[in-house]
């Protein structure tokens, strides 16, 4: 990876599975179009579109903004074929195109019915894509990998890795696995409340619903978490360890430690109280804008 490619991504993004306009009426629609040029004037790296997008979701956001980076975080591999994605990737303005970058991953099984051998499937994917017309380019497409297969995956076929609720071990790992060239950019879910009994109370109820899902509570416990700290939506030690949780200043100190473990750029997912987490939060963007002036 290029340094010119490390500085498109930027050191801080912003990832949001409210960025899907395939799932807005017309109003929900213009409310994304604006709340992404903002996050771009704010002067983030790159944006995410989080939850499964659709490319019509990335096409989107790609069409409301003007330089920022794009990509999904990630686009799963059962939801749509790779000759699909490959030529709506090619639809997209070439102007846009350039900044777009596909994040792919496997789901998970309790949520794809045709869930199997998630990675021949991906390598079969990567081959699809490879050999489409146009193709993907492996620089333009990252991996949400987790385990040593996946992210060696990541390694040889695609920029890099974009791993979804993993620690600083886990990113400190991950670097070593991928090498010094590829990319690593983990996402950080971030609650902005400095009363940390409520701020924990909104994590857990993010966090519960994948504690259902294998895939993470199978990394959790390669990293020495105990089926204990999954009890409840999650033990403190399993949160503190997950979350940036607090003042914003908090935040970046969280950052900090994902960059300093090997992060080339850190997705912050901001959750609120509200509807679950999952709307458009744009003064807490604003506010976290603010403390990382020098990183963007």
């Amino acid at each position: 990876m290029t340094s010119e490619t490390r500085e498109a991504f930027g050191r801080v993004g912003i990832w949001s599975s409210a960025l899907h306009g395939s799932r807005a009426d017309d109003a929900g629609k213009g409310a994304i179009a604006e709340a992404v040029a903002e996050l771009e004037e704010l002067g983030y790296g790159t944006l995410w579109i989080g939850g499964s997008p659709s490319p019509d979701d990335a096409a989107a956001v790609v069409a409301a903004t003007r330089t920022v980076t794009v990509a999904t975080g990630i686009l799963s591999i059962w939801d749509h074929t790779a000759e699909e994605v490959a030529a709506r990737i090619a639809a997209i303005d070439a102007g846009g195109r350039g900044r777009f970058v596909l994040g792919l991953g496997v789901s998970h099984g309790p949520m794809v019915p045709q869930y199997a051998k998630p990675y021949s499937a991906m390598v079969a994917y990567l081959d699809a894509l490879d050999s489409a017309t146009p193709p993907v380019d492996s620089a333009r497409r990252v991996l949400a990998a987790l385990g040593p297969k996946m992210l060696k995956l990541a390694t040889g076929r695609a920029l890099g890795a974009h791993p979804y609720l993993v620690t600083t071990e886990h990113t400190a790992e991950a670097r070593e696995a991928l090498g010094p060239d590829a990319l690593l950019a983990p996402e950080l879910s971030v609650v902005l409340d400095t009363d940390l009994d409520r701020a924990r109370s909104t994590a857990r109820n993010m966090l519960g619903m994948y504690l259902r899902l294998p895939n993470y509570t199978d990394n959790l416990l390669r990293l020495g978490f105990a089926q204990s700290d999954f009890e409840g939506g999650g033990s403190v030690r399993l949160l503190d360890a997950l979350f940036a949780l607090g003042s914003a200043e908090r935040v970046r100190a969280r950052t900090r430690e994902y960059l300093d473990a090997g992060a080339d750029h850190v997705a912050l997912q901001v959750l609120t109280a509200d509807k679950g987490g999952a709307g458009l939060p744009r003064a807490q963007w604003r506010e976290l804008a603010g403390v990382f002036a020098d990183e963007l």
